[in-house]
């Protein structure tokens, strides 16, 4: 599995027309699968589950060793509570290879940096989320966790309805979910509030926006939007840019719906 992975996450790269393959070290959190194009809200999340053999905490974050019975594999989440013997089930985000954590001065061939991690039969949840891993207003923001060339800031809730203009032209977030397969490959404007942002990931820049619309529960609340312009958590901006719905990354990244390589106006 790891060398799978491992491919896999180059043929990520590839994909994206980007370069390098490898370990970085730094913050991240890039956005879970949204597996279904034609639902808005309900991802399908990949995992694994098995029991605990190996637990340390290190820079607030709790790192385990999972035993699925096939394979031992490492995951790492914010803090909590958990013991060697414990059963839990880890969505399959942020894959990252070779990593080394200076706080732990210690080097992971596999690592995944997950959202969170729950005991096995609780539901992981869902709605959309953030490139490699992490659900919009949670995620994961630390000295030492991995990137892939960048860095992550997160905002602490999500945006009040009504704080958002429409901007001349263009649409509410909720608007682009309902209308998505009309609007597919078209060109579409609209405002919002940088609710998450990861700077120089795979080459380019991954944010999340929101403007008040749509439902946290369904996932119609975000977008997901990526551009060559840096930007920060709490700018207001206005994105411009082809909807693409169904975009598949590889290694379960999927995303019902993205507009990419956009042109953002603070």
């Amino acid at each position: 599995m790891r060398n799978s992975i491992s491919f896999s996450l180059c043929l990520i790269l590839a994909l994206a027309a980007l370069t390098g393959c490898g370990a970085n070290n730094a913050d991240t959190d890039l956005a879970p699968p949204v597996t279904d194009a034609t639902t808005a809200g309900a991802p399908e999340i990949q995992s694994f589950s098995g029991e605990v053999v190996e637990t340390m905490e290190a820079g607030g974050y709790t790192y385990v060793l999972v035993d699925t019975g096939s394979e031992q594999i490492w995951a790492a989440s914010n803090q909590f509570v958990v013991a060697q013997g414990d059963r839990v089930t880890v969505p399959i985000e942020s894959p990252m290879a070779d990593f080394h954590s200076e706080t732990l001065d210690r080097s992971f061939d596999l690592i995944y940096f997950a959202s969170r991690i729950v005991p096995e039969g609780t539901a992981l949840g869902g709605g959309m989320g953030s490139p490699h891993g992490g659900t919009m207003g949670g995620g994961m923001v630390s000295d030492h966790a991995p990137t892939m060339g960048g860095h992550t800031t997160a905002a602490d809730a999500g945006v009040e309805e009504g704080t958002i203009e429409t901007p001349e032209g263009g649409l509410k977030i909720a608007a682009i979910w309902a209308d998505r397969k009309v609007l597919s490959g078209k060109t579409v404007v609209v405002s919002g509030k940088v609710v998450k942002y990861n700077g120089g990931i795979m080459g380019t820049n991954w944010l999340h926006i929101q403007d008040g619309s749509g439902s946290a529960a369904e996932g119609t609340n975000d977008l997901t939007v990526t551009s060559a312009t840096p930007v920060a958590v709490g700018d207001i901006v206005t994105v411009t840019g082809a909807l693409t719905l169904d975009k598949d990354f590889g290694s379960g990244y999927r995303y019902a719906a993205i507009i990419m390589d956009a042109e953002i106006k603070k």
